[in-house]
């Protein structure tokens, strides 16, 4: 039987149509994906994450290994700041795309992917030394995302002022009275909200979210109104634009890879990559109106296949199809014409620059790189 947030309840008596997801029960959409996406691009959009793994890790050498383990420099985050990254096995394939939230030195919190919650606690305790501790905290903690460009002004009252919190900057604060963590992190590529909450009292916050929005056009919103916008952003999906038989060159990460903090698992690997080039590149098309593209189509180019989509939709803020899709031509650029296999037929599509829609994320104070979790 799938898990249960702590506010399964709730999805349903709002109509959730629910869908198993990474082994958890979880709302595809209440009303429609279309309203709910055009919500969170407007407006803002409430979602609960809950089903996203978080790990507490804590202790004397908590930095040097989270730095062994990841490719990018936690040592150069500043304590109340997050950072996105990637977590390898030794030929550079992608375990998992995650967040870390450095409270200090000596003080982290992890979040992964739902899918892969058990697999990277398995592999992070296969590697944690003496002197660290980890502790898997994701039935006691819950976690929302208030995502749109009005999220900061339909705060609820009682919650903490974040008008000086940076983007990728989080706190410890109150949310509608409820003590907690609030993070300007997200996977919308709207500005907004991730926040940290004692899953006895989430159900509390939910409601105070949604009564707050409540004539102002927020609306809850399920996994179809996420996945469409972290399309729009280019924000990858894990064991979709990657896994384990990819790495981060090929998916467009390779700004996360550190190659000079010092030695980490995989660092041999994406390092001769870094060299010779990738063999494949992930990039973004644009097709007509009609022609949705799907996980797994054939994208050919001079009647022969050159790769496979990894994530494509219907963008109903954009008005046409986009699609993500590994190629084995890195050459191809933006305007480049490729078709993709719909249906059985050939659908023109062109290479489009990344990402698809720019947000108010990226006029949030400090930007920075965003995370595509699932």
């Amino acid at each position: 039987m799938p898990n249960r947030t702590p506010l399964y309840d709730r999805h349903v008596a709002l109509g959730g149509r629910m869908v198993d997801f990474g082994g958890w029960e979880m709302p595809q959409q209440y009303t429609s994906i279309r309203d709910e996406h055009l919500a969170v691009r407007k407006v803002a959009g409430l979602f609960d994450v809950s089903h996203m793994g978080r790990l507490n890790v804590d202790g004397r050498d908590a930095e040097a290994f989270l730095n062994s383990i990841v490719t990018n420099d936690v040592a150069g985050v500043h304590p109340g700041h997050a950072q996105y990254n990637l977590m390898c096995r030794e030929d550079g394939g992608i375990i998992d795309d995650l967040v870390i939230y450095k409270s200090s030195p000596t003080d982290f919190v992890v979040v992964v992917n739902a899918s892969n919650r058990e697999k990277d606690v398995a592999w992070l305790r296969a590697h944690l030394p003496a002197g660290v501790a980890m502790e898997d905290r994701t039935s006691e903690v819950s976690l929302l995302a208030f995502q749109g460009p009005r999220a900061e002004e339909l705060l609820p009252k009682h919650t903490s002022d974040t008008r000086e919190l940076p983007y990728f900057g989080f706190v410890k604060g109150s949310i509608a009275g409820v003590d907690g963590y609030i993070a300007r992190t997200g996977y919308t590529g709207e500005d907004g909200f991730e926040l940290f909450v004692p899953s006895k009292h989430v159900g509390d916050v939910w409601d105070a979210l949604l009564e707050n929005g409540r004539g102002q056009g927020v609306l809850p919103a399920g996994l179809g109104a996420r996945d469409a916008a972290r399309l729009e952003a280019a924000l990858r999906l894990w064991g979709n634009d990657m896994d384990e038989t990819v790495n981060a060159y090929e998916a467009g990460l390779g700004w996360t890879v550190k190659l000079d903090k010092g030695d980490f698992v995989g660092r041999d690997a994406l390092a001769k990559v870094k060299e010779s080039g990738p063999r494949r590149r992930l990039i973004g098309l644009s097709m007509a109106a009609g022609n949705i593209p799907r996980h797994g189509a054939a994208v050919i180019k001079d009647g022969a296949r050159i790769g496979t989509v990894t994530s494509g939709t219907h963008s109903f803020f954009l008005e046409h199809p986009i699609a993500l899709a590994l190629v084995e031509v890195p050459s191809l650029r933006a305007g480049d014409t490729v078709s993709v296999d719909v249906r059985g037929r050939e659908a023109p599509a062109e290479v489009a620059r990344l990402p698809f829609y720019r947000g108010s994320a990226h006029t949030a104070s400090a930007p920075a790189k965003s995370k595509d979790s699932n």
